[in-house]
């Protein structure tokens, strides 16, 4: 019998802490850019999708940075879905990671468990953690609902069994989804179907991948003889699998150097699935209806970076993981684009494969790769994915049963976006309850024109950005509050220009002024001028003392001073840095990442040594982006010995 039920998962864990109270204004970085020769030299459907709708800003996306190191026993909600074959453990304050495919006749857990929830900044918008399943939907990258709550609720399966449907809104995009977790009884394998709306009278850009961590020492079977080869290098470039350059079998992800993604180029008709086998030939197999097209292999390499980073995601002693995964695209690059009023919808499918292992892991790679979809089609045939399917949409997609029972509670913004254009989504409900003090200003917004200011000794709330509401910004009272919103809608939309007048004129009657300086600092730095920069990010600081009460005050001036600081030193103003840092509370100055603004202030202030000392006293900073190279190139400038495997985090050749 299926059964879903509550439960309480304890993992040592470093706590999320705050988000960033400072709205996102900063352009993404180019980790994905590819230049025009490098375009046009791309399949043209690959070309196009690369270069449909980037992102100007994560906004309205907190930045999520408040996380620490410091790992302690917590107890995290927790959904279990199982029947006699499978239990599956999903955290839906997580982003509906599923944490555990654990198989019961064979005792295996078919996925990487991470042993820990450790924070790290490889979501577009900051915190994210590896291991499991993730659903990623918006954007290129790991998804803002990395760690974000989701709603969830049961729903009937098309056998009649209880279904665990996951949903929300997701802000960059403005659309909602849904996941629905389908294990029916006496199934090895966990059906996953996925929908994405869009409400809209435009066209909108979609992007979606489900990754899968495995155990590194398992070998990586698709169904492909080539693939589109993705490194720290940038760039794209077509590569037989699963031989590397080097001749060395890429299949096996402990046997590549660097860290690297394959994107497979999986034939037009054939089946899609992908898998992870250990050395008996057993393991785990994904496939899916032929919508979700892409299948990817992720790798960390056996270089010190790459080892560095997994030590950094997962506990001491712990064995490495690669990915696994499946998308919409051909290559995480690209996005499609979604027609107005319509969806897209798939069915994807994770179990157990058993194969013979002399020809899944041999040398033979299309021996070996007939052998797993042979095992695959013995094991769930390809129309039984299909009819499964179709049940699905029939029963869960289609009809739009209303959620049995509420298991967990997502954001107030889908609730505020169906208040506001009345879209009807009955199976998956946003309903005005889930409202909280975040939407609240909004929804007076729309109710009287009006945007109140936020209360004295607080944070403005979270923006909105999307174009119904910057209507509505530009017809309210011009009061110094709504000029903020109204910026950072403009801002948001590509009129930079009309978003720093919109900014300074707040700034004209303020009383409130730090949060308008914040923007036209951020201006001043993102349009190439450092020295006004420099001088508004100090005036902003300067303005914040006194202004927020309680924790929110230490979060903001930690927040405002590390970008503070970074410009007087990137405007070579290491007086005025040091001033900024004098005035930070000494619990600020002890984080890891102030530990290295210090070292680059002292090495701005002609002091190598003691910039060095900061290095060997031995500091981490929690927040450092995937391929951070910033720690390395600081040692390189003080000192010529080489970097301490400690802050080796580089990943490119």
């Amino acid at each position: 019998m299926t059964t879903v039920r509550r439960a309480v998962l304890t993992l040592p864990a470093a706590p999320l802490g705050p988000d960033n109270p400072l709205p996102a204004l900063r352009t993404p970085g180019p980790a994905h850019a590819l230049g025009a020769a490098e375009l046009a030299a791309l399949p043209r459907e690959m070309a196009r999708g690369i270069g449909r709708a980037p992102l100007r800003s994560l906004l309205p996306a907190p930045v999520r940075d408040g996380y620490g190191r410091e790992r302690e026993d917590t107890a995290l909600d927790a959904l279990v879905m199982e029947n006699d074959r499978l239990r599956v453990t999903v955290l839906p304050g997580l982003g509906g990671r599923i944490h555990s495919l654990h198989h019961k006749p064979t005792g295996r857990e078919l996925v990487y468990r991470n042993p820990v929830l450790q924070p790290a900044a490889f979501a577009l918008n900051g915190a994210w953690f590896s291991g499991g399943v993730e659903w990623n939907t918006g954007a290129t990258g790991h998804t803002t609902l990395s760690c974000a709550p989701l709603h969830a609720a049961t729903v009937p399966a098309p056998d009649g069994t209880p279904m665990l449907r996951l949903w929300e809104w997701e802000r960059l995009r403005d659309l909602p989804f849904q996941v629905d977790l389908w294990l029916p009884e006496d199934s090895d394998f966990l059906l996953v179907g996925i929908r994405v709306r869009n409400p809209h009278e435009r066209p909108a850009p979609v992007y979606w991948w489900s990754n899968t961590a495995v155990p590194e020492h398992r070998r990586i079977l698709a169904p492909a003889d080539t693939a589109w080869h993705h490194g720290h290098e940038r760039g794209l470039t077509e590569v037989p699998v699963p031989a590397g350059p080097d001749g060395a079998d890429r299949s096996r992800p402990r046997r590549s150097t660097h860290a690297g993604d394959w994107f497979y180029d999986l034939p037009d008709g054939g089946r899609r699935w992908i898998a992870a086998l250990d050395e008996d030939g057993t393991g785990l197999v994904q496939t899916s209806t032929d919508v979700l097209r892409g299948r990817k292999l992720f790798v960390w390499g056996t270089g010190p970076g790459g080892r560095r980073w997994q030590e950094w995601l997962t506990a001491p002693g712990t064995d490495g993981y690669a990915e696994i995964q499946a998308g919409l695209a051909r290559t995480q690059l690209e996005h499609l684009e979604l027609a107005p009023e319509s969806e897209l919808s798939w069915l994807e499918a994770y179990g157990p494969l058993a194969a013979d292992p002399a020809t899944a892991l041999g040398a033979d790679w299309a021996a070996a790769r007939a052998e797993a979809e042979r095992s695959l089609d013995l094991a769930l045939p390809r129309t039984a994915v299909d009819a499964a399917y179709t049940a699905w949409r029939e029963r869960a997609a289609d009809t739009d049963p209303a959620p049995d029972a509420v298991l967990a509670a997502g954001s107030g913004w889908g609730a505020l976006e169906v208040l506001r254009a009345g879209h009807a989504l009955p199976g998956t409900p946003f309903p005005e309850s889930t409202l909280g003090a975040a939407q609240e200003p909004w929804r007076a917004l729309l109710s009287t024109g009006v945007l109140p200011p936020p209360a004295k000794g607080t944070v403005p709330v979270p923006p909105q950005v999307g174009q119904a509401w910057r209507d509505m910004l530009e017809t309210a009272p011009a009061d110094p509050a709504t000029e903020y919103h109204l910026g950072i809608a403009q801002w948001h939309a590509g009129d930079r220009a009309q978003a720093v007048r919109s900014w300074e004129r707040g700034l004209a009657g303020a009383e409130v002024r730090w949060p308008l300086l914040y923007c036209l600092a951020v201006a001043d730095r993102e349009e190439g001028h450092p020295e006004r920069a420099a001088h508004r990010f100090a005036e902003a600081c300067e303005e914040l003392e006194g202004a927020l009460d309680g924790p929110a005050a230490v979060t903001t001036a930690a927040a405002l001073a590390r970008e503070a600081v970074d410009a007087q030193l990137t405007a070579g103003r290491p007086e005025r840095a040091r001033a900024l840092w004098r005035a930070l509370p000494e619990e600020v100055r002890a984080r890891g990442a102030f530990r290295f603004l210090e070292a680059r202030l002292l090495l701005a202030e002609g002091c190598p040594a003691e910039a060095r000392a900061v290095f060997d006293r031995g500091f981490e900073v929690p927040d450092l982006r995937e391929g951070a190279e910033i720690l390395g190139e600081l040692w390189a400038r003080i000192t010529d010995e080489p970097l301490p495997a400690a802050y080796e985090f580089r990943m490119r050749p």
